[in-house]
């Protein structure tokens, strides 16, 4: 079994921690500490629980266990001020808080496993070989291409490009990529711009054995880039399944905008909104500018959408009500332009949905971005996102599960985030906090995680850690008490801000 963290792999067979591809040095007794506060992530640790089950009953002195927990948040970046992943638990014990992926081990399976129900691949971040590290951000949207590009071919199940993007910079062990992302290939490859010609470099890899099975080049200038996409995504398909046709990449294909600087634009843009959410009136710029260039780009109006409603979520617009117009505007656009594409169903339904169209017709429209392109992450992020929105706490969960398993390794606050929001609206409270607290540390710039964690504070009658989280909220924002009229139903609205209430008394 390998329990997977952050950037960490924690392999109980092998008995390796790792960060991304380097081995961390750790003695023994420590990764069993931390094997035993990862298995046991569920509840807080005691003392007496740690010296029966690692030391098997030794006596330890007090001195000698802090070390071990101390050489154990060291291996992980973490210390016993920030406490981000092993939180000490005042005269209680100790407690592992990081969201943990389980992913089995290979060895354990049978020695001639069935093979997938459909072909698998995940595409790993190219190499920039432009001398320019500014156009990474040119490089990761090409990559992003590419995976949509793969992601409308119904016969071949698509990791998320986010789940690989933790592998970036990083030598890999390819047959050790596949085992944690499930998939039987893995696609590689670089970028060079170089003034106006691009060439895009790629190789398959079959992940089981680390054999090279294909490799091309794939080059021409600057306005032959979508093209060129699809030259790769078609090329790989042809390889994986030639008894399918490829063609079904190009003819499905249809490219949002022609406009080179309009898309770069969007790229920008995209990069920004996913650094964090202080960035999201800058990536609103750059959408916008992209917009003027090509008003009819689906991708960059429904992205708009979503910057406009964050940026009323957050509390970061200085004309709320100009703001959610002008998203509403933004998203209805964007139907209108790009109707059958999944990504801009599901942004356009969200955006939709938090300005205040029906919360039903949204999901409707969130189901048929899914029912285009089922491996379709982000889709199942926002089904989950707007079911906590409607009122329907479990639901949520389930569909944000499936997000998460379809995007193993991406970054994982915002749902953990509505993960911990659904548990507090079905009164979890408990099993909110360690979620909230994981998306306060994914990005501290999210006012959200923030109030939802003080509420499941304040309702657990732990009053003093719901005011230090509001006093830390407050540092972000002056609005404690937050916009609700998108949650449905009133009794969840009163919830939440009734936990605010206490929690600021």
């Amino acid at each position: 079994m390998v329990l997977a963290f952050g950037d960490h792999r924690l392999d109980l067979g092998r008995r390796e921690l790792r960060c991304g591809a380097a081995l961390i040095e750790i003695e023994p007794k420590v990764f069993d500490l931390l094997a035993f506060l990862v298995q046991h992530r569920d509840r807080v640790v005691s003392k007496d629980d740690l010296l029966q089950s690692v030391w098997q009953g030794r006596i330890v002195s007090d001195s000698a266990l802090t070390t071990r927990i101390n050489a154990a948040r060291r291996a992980l970046g973490d210390d016993g001020t920030a406490q981000r992943l092993i939180r000490t638990v005042t005269r209680k014990g100790i407690r592992f808080v990081g969201e943990v992926t389980e992913i089995p081990d290979p060895a354990a399976a049978p020695e001639d496993p069935a093979p997938a129900e459909k072909p698998s691949i995940a595409v790993l971040p190219f190499q920039n070989l432009s001398g320019d590290p500014s156009q990474d951000y040119f490089v990761d949207g090409m990559v992003e291409e590419i995976v949509t590009a793969l992601s409308r071919i119904r016969w071949l199940l698509v990791i998320a490009s986010n789940s690989a993007s933790g592998y970036k910079g990083h030598a890999v062990d390819v047959r050790q990529v596949g085992r944690e992302l499930g998939v039987r290939y893995l696609l590689e490859g670089s970028v060079r711009k170089s003034g106006n010609r691009v060439r895009i470099s790629g190789q398959l890899i079959d992940a089981a054995t680390g054999t090279h099975l294909w490799a091309d080049r794939f080059e021409g200038v600057i306005e032959d880039v979508f093209d060129l996409q699809d030259k790769v995504a078609s090329s790989v398909a042809g390889f994986i399944e030639p008894a399918l046709q490829a063609v079904e990449t190009a003819r499905t294909a249809h490219r949002p905008t022609r406009d080179l600087t309009a898309y770069d634009l969007y790229l920008r843009a995209y990069a920004l909104f996913l650094t964090s959410a202080r960035r999201i009136p800058e990536a609103l710029r750059l959408m916008e500018q992209a917009i003027q260039r090509d008003p009819r780009y689906g991708p960059a109006l429904a992205w708009a959408a979503i910057c406009c409603f964050r940026l009323v979520l957050d509390n970061r617009s200085a004309d709320p009500d100009a703001e959610r117009a002008k998203g509403a505007d933004f998203a209805r656009r964007a139907l209108e332009a790009s109707g059958d594409d999944p990504a801009v169903l599901a942004n356009a339904a969200l955006g939709l949905a938090f300005f205040g169209e029906d919360i039903d017709a949204m999901l409707a429209l969130v189901d048929r971005a899914l029912a285009l392109n089922p491996n379709f992450a982000r889709g199942w992020h926002i089904a989950g996102l707007l079911s906590v929105w409607a009122g329907r706490p479990d639901a949520a969960i389930a569909h944000l599960e499936t997000a998460l398993r379809l995007s193993p390794l991406a970054r994982i606050g915002t749902s953990a985030n509505l993960i911990g929001l659904a548990h507090l609206f079905a009164r979890r409270f408990e099993a909110a906090v360690p979620k909230l607290l994981l998306a306060i540390q994914d990005d501290p710039s999210f006012p959200s995680p923030y109030r939802f964690l003080a509420a499941s504070y304040a309702h657990l009658g732990r009053l003093g850690e719901a005011r230090d989280v509001l006093g830390r909220l407050r540092a972000i924002t002056d609005v404690v008490m937050p916009e609700v009229g998108h949650f449905r139903n009133p009794e969840h609205r009163e919830l939440l801000l009734s936990g605010l209430r206490l929690a600021a008394a």
